[in-house]
């Protein structure tokens, strides 16, 4: 038996890098996929094909994750094709680095809109359908920065500390329903982001974490899977550091 056969996730902004990751792996445990991007392009059709080429039902839906009533419109849509929702991994973001003095209130209001917003938007729409169900597992992607903060990322250290106060409530709010809500705070992760540093920047990072490596996607997908699965029937309301020890 596959850790999450019979279930259907629901990942957004997931059409690359980690989300694209975390599907991958639900997928290959049994898990049907729904996920969202702003446009489902080529590259999206090809991560679609690529969940489907694992055994199961997968679907891309265009969809801008920060915008409540598209949230809730793309929900309602989901549980029409797949017929529930266990699973939520709010995964959509950006960056728009800048130090505070420097800071654009555009710079600011769109970080805190795609990844602290979206989280709240897709919560609220997937909220009832898990209630009625008696159960659901909802992830919210973090960072290591929204516990320690970071120089010049002033809103995208707010908008993560924000999903992780976020899961934390949620996690009260709906245990009594078997609901569980949990964060992810990954560290230094190789994705398309992280590749455009040189070589020297990717060095000294390393020199910060004990592990003395960056990590990889999949490498937060395994802990994805677990909050997902019932292996983590018992966690709700954590924050799950995967940083290679970067921040303990």
């Amino acid at each position: 038996m596959k850790l999450l056969e019979g279930k259907v996730a629901v990942i957004t902004g997931a059409a690359r890098g980690i989300g694209k990751a975390i599907a991958l792996k639900f997928a290959s445990e049994g898990a049907d996929i729904a996920f969202t991007d702003l446009a489902i392009d080529e590259i999206g059709k090809a991560t679609e094909q690529e969940i489907a080429a694992l055994g199961v039902r997968a679907k891309g839906y265009a969809s801008n994750a920060a915008n409540f009533e598209e949230a809730h419109n793309v929900v309602a849509e989901i549980v029409k094709d797949f017929g529930r929702i266990d699973i939520l991994v709010n995964n959509a973001g950006i960056t728009r680095d800048g130090l505070m003095m420097r800071m654009t209130e555009q710079q600011w209001d769109m970080v805190i809109n795609v990844n602290l917003k979206s989280a709240f938007n897709f919560i609220h729409a997937v909220t009832p359908i898990m209630m009625r169900q008696k159960g659901g597992s909802i992830i919210n992607m973090a960072s290591v920065v929204g516990v320690s903060g970071n120089a010049g990322q002033c809103n995208y250290s707010a908008s993560k500390a924000g999903m992780i106060g976020l899961a934390k409530s949620i996690a009260k709010e709906l245990g009594s329903r078997g609901v569980r809500a949990n964060a992810i705070a990954p560290g230094f992760i190789i994705t398309d982001m992280t590749a455009a540093l040189s070589d020297e920047v990717k060095a000294e990072w390393a020199k910060q974490i004990p592990l003395r490596r960056g990590g990889t996607p999949e490498d937060v997908a395994n802990v994805a899977t677990f909050l997902a699965s019932d292996l983590s029937s018992y966690v709700t309301g954590q924050v799950i550091h995967c940083c290679g020890g970067m921040n303990m």
